[in-house]
């Protein structure tokens, strides 16, 4: 806690204040207990400005993501999530937060980097979708860029599943139709019935 400007008027009015109540002599005694307590910090209690509540210290942001469709004859790259709360098993494509200054497509290129180590080719938007959702009894808030992708590397359509390095999930292929006959369920909503139309 610093010194604040508005200290030294604080201290002057209640000096003022203390003397013309009490007098002369009890404006001394009201000075000096003012500056033995720190004159910063009575300025911060007395005249600090109200914060205003932020919703970003409490998580009620929106978030914007971009997430990449990528296929293997029928089959979708997904990971496989997990909600407890809900008892519920779920898949999403790969991709992950858009940054500040960074657009929907660098932020996917450098999302396969951080997750697989793997660089894809970015293709068409197929939509945007707007995802508002409770995960872990928590509330989140999600628009989605999706985005058709490949990968450069041919080889990667070869592996059954791959490790995601920054979370513990895996990667694997799933066959769309396990989603549009809805025995498995795939995240963000609206994302089968966009794929489907396509």
């Amino acid at each position: 806690m610093g010194f604040s400007p508005w200290a030294v008027p604080v201290v002057g009015i209640v000096v003022v204040a203390v003397a013309g109540v009490f007098g002369a002599q009890w404006a001394w005694l009201a000075a000096a207990i003012l500056l033995a307590m720190g004159v910063g910090g009575i300025g911060w209690v007395v005249l600090r400005e109200p914060q205003a509540d932020s919703v970003t210290s409490m998580g009620l942001t929106i978030r914007p993501l971009a997430l990449a469709v990528i296929w293997r004859d029928d089959a979708l790259l997904v990971f496989e999530g997990r909600d407890d709360f809900k008892d519920e098993t779920y898949y999403r494509p790969l991709g992950g937060g858009v940054e500040f200054g960074e657009s929907s497509k660098d932020a996917l290129k450098r999302e396969f980097v951080e997750e697989l180590d793997a660089e894809i080719k970015v293709g068409k938007r197929l939509g945007v979708l707007e995802n508002v959702f409770t995960w872990r009894d928590r509330p989140g808030h999600e628009i989605a860029f999706v985005y058709e992708a490949a990968f450069v590397d041919d080889g990667l359509y070869h592996r059954e599943e791959m490790k995601i390095l920054d979370d513990p999930a895996t990667a694997r292929w799933v066959a769309i139709e396990d989603f549009t006959n809805g025995s498995k369920i795939l995240y963000p909503n609206g994302l089968t019935e966009l794929l489907s139309s396509e």
